[in-house]
């Protein structure tokens, strides 16, 4: 996998977070792509963010209440259109690293309509806070790298505990981690975010596998 990735498409600050703009700007720069998966209302897989539409555009309306189309609507009207994720894997080409992080818990019959979609697209790595959906991605033997991340708060031990569970290719841990010096008992790769800014890349250029942004 490329080890720098776009935090959410986000590699200028005047972008919009997981839309297709930012998505190919990052393709045209050689970069890969961090970005969030939920399922709408009638079944389609879209990128963004939140639970919720209140952060984004002022909407009090949870994304699993709500079909795409008027996810859609709403997100132009904000000139910020949700994609799906099948354009995101258009727009790769298959060339670069897409880090997908599964947000909620997935149902084993949202994971395989998952795996159908990225069945061709071997650049991306599945992800998720969600132990349960790494373990049932295993079970439903993907081939695809899957990863589990880590916020600020977890403690190193139980990350070092779990980077050994035989389903977990890589972790992803918060930046906080970046200097502890328990991280030689990870014999996995490890990617850190969110790096937020110019001066935070200077800093840390030299550490492989960034998830950043503002560039």
């Amino acid at each position: 996998m490329q080890h720098l990735i776009i935090h959410r498409g986000l590699a200028k600050k005047n972008f919009k977070e997981n839309t297709l703009n930012a998505f190919k700007y990052c393709f045209k720069k050689k970069y890969g792509v961090e970005t969030d998966l939920h399922f709408t209302k009638d079944n389609k897989i879209i990128c963004f963010h939140d639970f919720n539409l209140n952060r984004r555009f002022k909407v009090n309306k949870k994304v699993k209440d709500l079909n795409y189309f008027d996810l859609k609507k709403i997100s132009i009207i904000k000139n910020a259109e949700i994609p799906l994720l099948n354009g995101l894997l258009k727009a790769s080409r298959n060339k670069f690293t897409l880090l997908l992080e599964l947000k909620p818990i997935f149902s084993l019959k949202n994971l395989k309509k998952l795996l159908i979609e990225t069945k061709k697209y071997n650049k991306c790595a599945l992800i998720s806070f969600e132990e349960k959906n790494i373990y049932n991605l295993e079970k439903l033997r993907t081939k695809l790298p899957k990863g589990l991340l880590f916020a600020s708060t977890a403690k190193i031990k139980t990350i070092i505990l779990k980077s050994k569970k035989s389903y977990i290719n890589f972790v992803i841990l918060h930046k906080v981690f970046l200097k502890n010096k328990e991280l030689s008992k990870i014999n996995k790769p490890v990617y850190f975010y969110p790096i937020l800014s110019k001066k935070e890349f200077r800093k840390y250029k030299n550490t492989k596998n960034l998830i950043f942004e503002n560039l």
